[in-house]
């Protein structure tokens, strides 16, 4: 049989397969509205703004002994925030007497945390000793807690310095203000990217989910298209004609890549008009590496299908495959947060490569030779796989 003949069966049972997903249409309804749901509800989960707060309810102790005097520095202190959360309406403040009160109204959850400035506060600054203030957390929800904390920290900091300057150029008035500051402040610390842009923490989901969408399509869609023609009967029928076993395999895939790739564009098109993520890189390169990610997982699809024998346990087993899969190739949370042995173990995952080459291309506007060691890898794993599957297959379609 010749190569023209077996690409012309195989685009006939590609066909017919996505024929009758065209059919079925609540699966058809599915295959849209499942990345539209899962990007919509993490793109609001993980919004496309950076790590922020907004109108947080926070209480404000001043347990300062003068705080009824309005030129004490607590006094200062907590005029000037309110001033800067006028603007910017990252917290609702309310007053409490003690740190006992907020530590009771964290507890019972009317507040998100608390700010605190104890009784030698104005002491120690007149006295030119450093003042302290404590802010409150609700432990229970760390991510709140670290980003009220970096947040006010910022705020703190900034409010310090400002002090620290007025100081320096009542000691010298001779110094003007970017002098005054340069003595309070030597550093000037500033940080850049390798792109333009500030890119948020949903910059860094939007490639894994396309990744891992298009891996849970092959590997969901994969049981469908074999095990439950198996089941009906209708394999029988095609391993009866005068079809190559080869041309069905390929017909099965080339079915599966389409799907796989229709979902990844959903998700790509809903990133780009609905959370505005940026594509940095080459969008042609983006759709080259969905498709090298459907090439890595059909062929482990097909292995993992062959060896069942019925379509409920074909699917039992990719999803137990599946799950861990997610979390442990950096589609949610870097790799670089996991325990050591779980690196290792993201290290032989196909997903770790598909969506770290997107993240790079689509984040840093990497291009092919910056991503080299992905696509060797997904390459690699691909061939082997599928020369795994073939014999796989051919003694499937011989039981």
């Amino acid at each position: 049989m010749t190569v023209q003949t077996i690409l012309k069966h195989s685009l006939r049972i590609a066909w017919k397969d996505l024929m009758e997903l065209f059919r079925n249409r609540l699966g058809l309804v599915l295959l849209i509205v499942m990345p539209l749901f899962m990007m919509v509800m993490v793109g609001f989960i993980y919004p496309s703004g950076g790590a922020s707060i907004s109108n947080m309810p926070i209480a404000m102790v001043n347990e300062d002994a003068g705080f009824n005097n309005s030129y004490l520095p607590s006094q200062t202190f907590f005029s000037t925030l309110q001033g800067i959360n006028d603007q910017t309406h990252m917290m609702t403040l309310n007053s409490a007497s003690s740190l006992e009160e907020v530590t009771d109204l964290v507890q019972r959850g009317e507040l998100s945390g608390g700010i605190v400035i104890p009784s030698n506060f104005s002491q120690s600054i007149l006295s030119g000793e450093q003042g302290t203030i404590i802010i409150v957390t609700d432990q229970s929800n760390p991510q709140i807690s670290a980003t009220i904390q970096a947040v006010l920290s910022g705020v703190f900091d900034g409010m310090a310095t400002a002090m620290a300057q007025q100081n320096v150029l009542l000691m010298n008035p001779a110094l003007n203000s970017s002098s005054a500051l340069a003595v309070v402040k030597p550093l000037n610390v500033q940080s850049q990217g390798v792109v333009p842009g500030n890119p948020s923490y949903f910059d860094f989901i939007a490639p894994g989910l396309m990744a891992m969408t298009v891996m849970m399509s092959v590997m969901t869609g994969l049981p469908v298209a074999i095990s439950h023609e198996k089941e009906l009967g209708t394999m029988d029928g095609m391993m009866v004609a005068p079809v190559n076993r080869l041309s069905i395999l390929l017909g099965k895939t080339l079915a599966q890549t389409l799907r796989g790739l229709i979902q990844g564009a959903i998700i790509l098109a809903l990133a780009i008009g609905i959370f505005g993520v940026a594509i940095q890189g080459s969008i042609f390169l983006v759709f080259a590496l969905l498709l090298l990610g459907v090439f890595s997982f059909v062929g482990l699809g097909i292995v993992i299908t062959s060896f069942t024998k019925d379509q409920e346990t074909a699917q039992m087993l990719m999803m137990t495959l599946m799950f861990p899969m997610m979390f442990l190739s950096g589609v949610f949370f870097p790799i670089q947060q996991m325990p050591a042995f779980m690196q290792t173990i993201s290290h032989f995952l196909p997903l770790t490569y598909a969506a770290d080459a997107l993240r790079k291309v689509m984040v840093l506007g990497a291009g092919i030779p910056q991503i080299s060691t992905e696509l060797i890898v997904l390459t690699a794993f691909g061939i082997v796989m599928i020369a795994i599957a073939l014999p796989v297959f051919r003694k499937m379609m011989t039981r």
